[in-house]
C-alpha cells in the first residue's frame, strides 16, 4: 500500500515561500517541487517584481532550483496559486504528475486544461492562501494585472 504524502505539509513549504516573496516585496505565491515520497526537490517564489524578470513565476523558480531529474512522472508540484498557463506549460513540457493547489478562488489559472490531459490536480481551498493573495491584489492591483498579464481596467 502506497502512502499519500501530507499534502498540507508540503502546502506550507510553499506558503513559507509566499511569504519570503511578499517580505521582498514581491507577489506572494510560493512553490515547491517534491518527489513522490514528500522529499523535496526545489523551493521557490514569484521574483518576477525583484529581479525584473516576467518569468521568474514560484513555480519555476521551484522547478530550476530542484534541479535535472531524470523523469518528472512521480514528481508533486505544489504551489499557493493556480498555475497560470506559462506554468501549466512547464507542468505539461515535463511530465509532472501531479499538481497541489492552496488556492484558485483569486485566479483559476489552467487547471481544467491540466485535468483534461491527465495530471492529478489536488486543491486544498487553504483560506490563508487566499487571504495572503486577495490582500496583495487589493493593496498592489496594478502589479497583480502586470503578473497575470491582464490591462488593469480603467
Amino acid at each position: 500500500m502506497t502512502t499519500l504524502p501530507d499534502y498540507q505539509a508540503l502546502l506550507r513549504v510553499a506558503l513559507e515561500e509566499a511569504r519570503l516573496g511578499l517580505a521582498e516585496g514581491g507577489i506572494p505565491i510560493g512553490a515547491a517541487l517534491f518527489a513522490h515520497d514528500g522529499t523535496l526537490l526545489g523551493r521557490g517564489h514569484n521574483r518576477r517584481v525583484q529581479e525584473n524578470d516576467p518569468s521568474v513565476h514560484a513555480e519555476t523558480d521551484a522547478f530550476r532550483k530542484a534541479g535535472r531529474q531524470r523523469d518528472y512522472r512521480s514528481t508533486i508540484m505544489v504551489t499557493t496559486l493556480a498555475p497560470c498557463w506559462y506554468c501549466c506549460g512547464l507542468v505539461r513540457q515535463f511530465g509532472i504528475g501531479t499538481v497541489v493547489v492552496g488556492e484558485s478562488q483569486n485566479f483559476a489559472g489552467g487547471l481544467h486544461w491540466l485535468r483534461e490531459n491527465g495530471v492529478r490536480v489536488i486543491e486544498l481551498n487553504s483560506r490563508e492562501c487566499v487571504a495572503l493573495l486577495a490582500d496583495y491584489i487589493r493593496d498592489h492591483p496594478e502589479v497583480w494585472h502586470e503578473d497575470i498579464g491582464e490591462a488593469p481596467s480603467c
